[in-house]
């Protein structure tokens, strides 16, 4: 009887799960993936993944295997497993949330916020100021000084959801139609 990975991950020996004695792509993410959500220690290095669970058809590889064959994007390089796109919030991995978009696309949405000054995303308030900035390809590009909180957040709103756009039409080509559509109808929220 195979063994389960993380208590929950159960390789049935039907699809590869290395070829010349190294991992395959399908079984390197399945396994990371059960990680990010059964690790005890995953936890600690990364609290997001904390409330995050595999679907009951991702638990098995072979499945898994058979559909990351299926999907767009899967066997273009840099190209990572999305949970959140289709679904923003979602906190499961599944054949129906998740999709395979280029590494800037999956970077792009990650929560940065900033929560030791407990103000959303996006703002700080230096100088008697409030201050919207927006990271665009690891820089920080500043969007201007505003008297309310209000103002700043809906400036870094404005930028970041063109920003948004623009990168869902460079990727268009190449990514799930689905990835696409969920891209140009993403919303900023002051929560995020």
């Amino acid at each position: 009887m195979a063994k389960l990975i993380y208590g929950v991950g159960f390789n049935d020996s039907k699809a590869p799960s290395q070829i010349d004695g190294k991992a395959t792509k399908e079984y390197q993410l399945w396994f990371i993936m059960l990680s990010r959500c059964y690790a005890d220690l995953s936890f600690l290095y990364a609290p997001s993944y904390l409330k995050c669970t595999v679907s009951s058809a991702f638990k098995t590889y072979s499945f898994f295997h058979d559909w990351c064959q299926q999907q767009v994007g899967f066997k273009q390089p840099d190209f990572q497993l999305d949970k959140d796109i289709l679904v923003k919030g979602n906190h499961v991995y599944s054949e129906s949330t998740c999709v395979f978009v280029p590494r800037p696309l999956n970077k792009l949405l990650a929560n940065c916020s900033n929560k030791q000054e407990d103000l959303p995303t996006g703002v700080c308030f230096r100088n008697n100021r409030y201050t919207a900035r927006l990271t665009i390809f690891g820089k920080q590009k500043p969007l201007g000084g505003f008297k309310t909180l209000e103002e700043a957040f809906q400036a870094y709103k404005t930028a970041k959801e063109a920003h948004v756009k623009h990168m869902a039409e460079l990727y268009k080509a190449d990514i799930d139609p689905r990835a696409y559509a969920a891209l140009m109808a993403y919303q900023v929220e002051i929560t995020d």
